[in-house]
């Protein structure tokens, strides 16, 4: 049994996905079995918290073991681990958080269903150089896809214009700039070809929602697995629900307290 106390009002789906990766990976399954208790009384759908409320998570051995991250690196300053696909990248700084103390601040996000490198802080400086270096991109983010289709160039960077649609959630690309549009590159190169699909290499210029998914899509390479951006009939013959993305490795050019880490460059155990 897992138990933790609610901070703020919101639904038990929401606390779950950003509060016990365990759980999320087991949500529908620990609502049919009524293997959640809020209070003290078992609940078998989604219901509304309020803060103070005492969630509890009834797990069973296997469950509980089922691994949201791995760790790739870790010193009295940063922690850098490997997410695993279908946690929210909450859930996994919760974690952390109570892993160390409450030490842990939080840097970055990956997508839920993409897999891949996240970098934590443990130092209020820390956190300030990391911060920095992802907005200022001294931090260098290569990622993996499996994209459907063929690309017409082994290699190239591509430029189109991203704006966000809150009413879908979800964000569209335009050939030309658009009212409220930010500019989105993304670099690419291709490093094999297999039947009907292509794995790339991409390198993000600019660090925009979505911006892979979406970018890959509108030139016609959607990601595979991808149910928001992509093939919704080729993922279901291919049995994939799940975009198949990974931050692949992780690099950094700091110019203060961490600059013992430039020259390394952290990589994923996950691909495509």
């Amino acid at each position: 049994m897992i138990e933790f106390v609610v901070e703020k009002e919101q639904t038990l789906k929401a606390f779950t996905d950003n509060t016990c990766a365990q759980a999320s990976f087991f949500w529908t399954q620990l609502l049919k079995d009524k293997e959640i208790k809020v209070n003290g009384k078992k609940v078998g759908a989604d219901v509304s918290l309020q803060a103070g409320d005492r969630v509890c998570y009834y797990l069973t051995k296997k469950q509980e073991e089922k691994r949201a991250y791995f760790h790739v690196y870790a010193d009295e300053n940063v922690v850098i681990i490997d997410k695993e696909s279908g946690v929210n990248a909450e859930a996994v700084f919760a974690a952390l958080s109570r892993e160390y103390n409450g030490a842990c601040r939080f840097i970055h996000r990956l997508d839920r269903n993409t897999r891949g490198l996240m970098a934590f802080a443990l130092t209020e400086e820390a956190e300030r150089e990391l911060l920095a270096a992802f907005k200022d991109r001294t931090a260098t983010k290569i990622y993996h896809a499996l994209c459907l289709g063929t690309f017409k160039r082994a290699s190239g960077i591509l430029t189109a214009y991203l704006k966000k649609d809150a009413v879908h959630a979800l964000v569209r690309v335009f050939n030309v700039p658009m009212e409220d549009s930010e500019k989105i590159i993304t670099e690419y190169r291709v490093l094999e070809n297999r039947e009907g699909e292509t794995k790339v290499e991409i390198t993000l210029h600019t660090g925009k929602t979505h911006q892979i998914r979406a970018h890959l899509s509108h030139v016609g390479c959607p990601v595979v697995g991808d149910m928001k951006y992509g093939d919704t009939e080729a993922n279901k013959a291919r049995n994939v629900a799940r975009q198949q993305l990974v931050a692949k490795s992780l690099s950094f050019a700091f110019d203060g307290q961490l600059s013992y880490l430039n020259g390394r460059v952290f990589h994923s155990k996950f691909d495509v």
